[in-house]
């Protein structure tokens, strides 16, 4: 079972999505037959064998082991991965695409970026399980109160600042062998209960609010 699986194709991920699946799906961290699971989610064995068929179909679920119980023989299936992110290419039409408004200051261009973060690292993972390699990536995650929009602005140009440094200067366009990385630094409000949360939330430029700050580096194999 893979830790994480990146579901691209459009059925599968609306296979995922549905309620019922999502719950088998769920279920099936632990391997399980038909019987098993209606027991556990109290459905109908018929409703639960026709979903786990679904879920099987597009590679969601795989059967683990087929047990023989007297002249009946009963398969066992297990989830292909303890969890599931659907990438946007699963919605390549309207998905969101960081060329299209690249405003550092954007959310929309942030979430933009994120996507395609996803969608990349998706599509190493999914060459990478194929050929039975592992996908070299690193990421660092921190967070940072600032005591007002100013510092925030900032600490915004600092960064921009250190992160042009440091890939001027290890960037070497004419290396032969070289391979390309992209390098995605992230800033956002950190989400809270509270109502005064929640009004920061609106208005980006608001002081006092926690954020996380994580530049990645993604690789397509082990060097």
């Amino acid at each position: 079972m893979l830790d994480v699986a990146v579901i691209e194709e459009p059925a599968a991920a609306e296979a995922s999505l549905d309620p019922i699946r999502s719950r088998i799906l769920a279920a099936l961290a632990e391997p399980g037959s038909a019987a098993m699971l209606a027991a556990r989610l109290d459905l109908p064995r018929q409703k639960v064998n026709y979903h786990l068929k679904e879920l099987e179909r597009h590679g969601l679920v795989e059967l683990a082991e087929e047990r023989r119980r007297g002249s009946v023989t009963e398969r066992v299936y297990r989830a292909t991965a303890a969890s599931y992110v659907i990438s946007p290419s699963a919605l390549a039409a309207v998905s969101p695409d960081p060329s299209r408004s690249p405003d550092q200051l954007s959310a929309r261009w942030l979430l933009a970026l994120g996507a395609r973060l996803v969608q990349e690292v998706g599509a190493l993972l999914t060459g990478a399980s194929r050929a039975r390699r592992r996908v070299a990536t690193f990421g660092i995650d921190a967070e940072v109160r600032f005591a007002s929009a100013a510092d925030r602005t900032a600490f915004v140009e600092e960064l921009t600042q250190a992160v042009r440094t440091l890939v001027g200067r290890y960037h070497d366009e004419s290396a032969p062998g070289g391979r390309s990385h992209r390098v995605v630094v992230g800033l956002h409000q950190i989400p809270s209960a509270q109502p005064a949360a929640a009004a920061d939330a609106a208005d980006p430029r608001q002081p006092g609010g926690t954020h996380e700050a994580g530049p990645h580096a993604e690789q397509e194999d082990g060097r």
